[in-house]
């Protein structure tokens, strides 16, 4: 599908985080016919979060799904659960259909290999642009467990950073130190966590997050 020049994508602010600067150049000067504005980068995940809160006009951020400071599909679930206004678009070296579902799922609004032609991934923009979803292909054939989906998009931004230190094996005083929170506060967000997953315990909170989120036996695209 080929979309002709249209003023109204140009208003657009763009973030594109990837670890990989020659990526990210590449990223930039495909999409730099595409906005007036200028578009803002971040090379790991803290930074992104800090450029998000600091530039709300961004309204677009191109997430790679294999950062080294988050954990697979965390980083996703996180932007869309503090910034839910925000598109967001995965770009991945892997085209795992599971992957791909559990992202669309999730509410990515596209997914696109990092193998795409420039051409085609300008005119996958656009399109999402326009208002539509973008995937490379159709995974609708998946069965996921839409209700965990459900559950985990009712969670607080401080309740979904309090089950992600459980899925990484964090105490609650560790918990408490990193958020700059009391333990007891851990424990209120822990126990809501519980509740709002249906779950007995922070163990299986925990390893259930991690195993649906997790991006370990993903296929990367050949060379």
């Amino acid at each position: 599908m080929s979309f002709s020049s249209n003023t109204s994508f140009m208003s657009h602010h763009f973030l594109l985080v990837d670890d990989h600067p020659l990526f990210r150049n590449a990223l930039k000067y495909a999409l730099s016919e595409l906005t007036h504005e200028l578009i803002l980068e971040a090379e790991d995940f803290a930074s992104t979060l800090t450029v998000l809160r600091k530039n709300p006009l961004v309204d677009v951020v191109f997430l790679d799904l294999a950062m080294p400071d988050v954990h697979g599909l965390d980083g996703l679930v996180t932007i869309l659960n503090e910034f839910p206004e925000k598109q967001v678009i995965m770009i991945s070296a892997h085209e795992d259909p599971q992957i791909i579902n559990k992202a669309k799922k999730l509410g990515a609004s596209g997914f696109i290999p990092k193998s795409t032609q420039l051409e085609q991934l300008t005119d996958a923009v656009k399109h999402i642009l326009s208002g539509n979803n973008w995937y490379p292909i159709d995974s609708d054939e998946d069965e996921l467990d839409d209700e965990f989906i459900q559950k985990l998009q009712s969670l607080t931004p401080h309740q979904l950073k309090v089950l992600q230190y459980m899925a990484d094996g964090l105490l609650n005083k560790q918990i408490a130190y990193t958020m700059e929170i009391s333990e007891s506060t851990v424990k209120q967000h822990a126990s809501a966590v519980l509740k709002k997953l249906s779950l007995i315990n922070r163990t299986q909170a925990g390893v259930i997050y991690r195993q649906y989120l997790d991006i370990a036996s993903a296929t990367p695209l050949s060379e």
